[in-house]
Protein backbone atom coordinates (compact mmCIF):
# COMPACT_ATOMS: atom_id res chain seq x y z
CA UNK A 1 0.00 0.00 0.00
CA UNK A 2 1.45 3.32 -0.95
CA UNK A 3 -0.74 5.69 1.05
CA UNK A 4 -1.11 5.68 4.82
CA UNK A 5 -4.54 4.49 5.84
CA UNK A 6 -6.24 5.92 8.90
CA UNK A 7 -7.70 3.62 11.54
CA UNK A 8 -11.14 4.80 10.42
CA UNK A 9 -10.42 3.72 6.85
CA UNK A 10 -9.08 0.38 8.11
CA UNK A 11 -12.25 -0.11 10.18
CA UNK A 12 -14.42 0.63 7.14
CA UNK A 13 -12.54 -1.91 5.02
CA UNK A 14 -12.64 -4.48 7.82
CA UNK A 15 -16.39 -3.90 8.19
CA UNK A 16 -16.81 -4.42 4.44
CA UNK A 17 -14.84 -7.70 4.61
CA UNK A 18 -16.85 -8.98 7.59
CA UNK A 19 -20.22 -8.07 6.11
CA UNK A 20 -19.52 -9.31 2.58
CA UNK A 21 -17.33 -12.37 3.22
CA UNK A 22 -18.63 -13.52 6.60
CA UNK A 23 -22.23 -12.24 6.36
CA UNK A 24 -22.02 -10.47 9.73
CA UNK A 25 -24.60 -7.81 10.49
CA UNK A 26 -22.86 -4.43 10.21
CA UNK A 27 -24.60 -3.25 13.39
CA UNK A 28 -22.65 -5.87 15.38
CA UNK A 29 -19.28 -4.61 14.14
CA UNK A 30 -18.01 -2.18 16.75
CA UNK A 31 -14.44 -1.62 17.99
CA UNK A 32 -15.26 -3.50 21.22
CA UNK A 33 -16.93 -6.47 19.49
CA UNK A 34 -15.22 -9.76 20.29
CA UNK A 35 -14.57 -11.73 17.11
CA UNK A 36 -15.38 -15.07 18.69
CA UNK A 37 -18.09 -14.27 21.24
CA UNK A 38 -19.95 -11.33 19.68
CA UNK A 39 -19.39 -12.03 15.98
CA UNK A 40 -19.34 -15.82 16.35
CA UNK A 41 -16.24 -16.43 14.23
CA UNK A 42 -14.59 -19.81 14.66
CA UNK A 43 -10.92 -20.71 14.19
CA UNK A 44 -11.37 -21.39 10.46
CA UNK A 45 -13.09 -18.01 10.05
CA UNK A 46 -10.17 -16.41 11.89
CA UNK A 47 -7.72 -17.94 9.42
CA UNK A 48 -9.89 -16.77 6.52
CA UNK A 49 -9.96 -13.28 8.05
CA UNK A 50 -6.15 -13.31 8.32
CA UNK A 51 -5.95 -14.20 4.62
CA UNK A 52 -8.34 -11.36 3.72
CA UNK A 53 -6.30 -8.93 5.82
CA UNK A 54 -3.17 -10.10 4.01
CA UNK A 55 -4.88 -9.49 0.64
CA UNK A 56 -5.95 -6.02 1.81
CA UNK A 57 -2.56 -4.97 3.23
CA UNK A 58 -0.26 -7.06 1.03
CA UNK A 59 1.48 -7.95 4.30
CA UNK A 60 1.21 -10.93 6.61
CA UNK A 61 0.26 -10.75 10.28
CA UNK A 62 2.66 -12.90 12.28
CA UNK A 63 1.05 -15.91 13.98
CA UNK A 64 2.18 -14.55 17.37
CA UNK A 65 0.39 -11.25 16.78
CA UNK A 66 -2.64 -12.96 15.31
CA UNK A 67 -3.10 -15.08 18.43
CA UNK A 68 -3.42 -11.89 20.50
CA UNK A 69 -6.32 -10.53 18.43
CA UNK A 70 -9.70 -10.73 20.14
CA UNK A 71 -11.68 -7.62 19.16
CA UNK A 72 -12.35 -5.53 16.08
CA UNK A 73 -10.14 -2.83 17.62
CA UNK A 74 -7.32 -5.39 17.96
CA UNK A 75 -7.60 -6.17 14.24
CA UNK A 76 -7.58 -2.47 13.31
CA UNK A 77 -4.53 -1.86 15.51
CA UNK A 78 -2.71 -4.89 14.07
CA UNK A 79 -3.37 -3.71 10.50
CA UNK A 80 -2.27 -0.18 11.41
CA UNK A 81 0.99 -1.55 12.87
CA UNK A 82 1.54 -3.71 9.79
CA UNK A 83 1.15 -0.74 7.49
CA UNK A 84 3.62 1.31 9.55
CA UNK A 85 6.38 -1.29 9.13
Amino acid sequence: MSEKLTKDTILKELTKILTEDFEIDEAKITPQANLFEDLELDSIDAVDLAVRVQQFTHKKISPENFKQIRTIEDVVNAIDELLCE
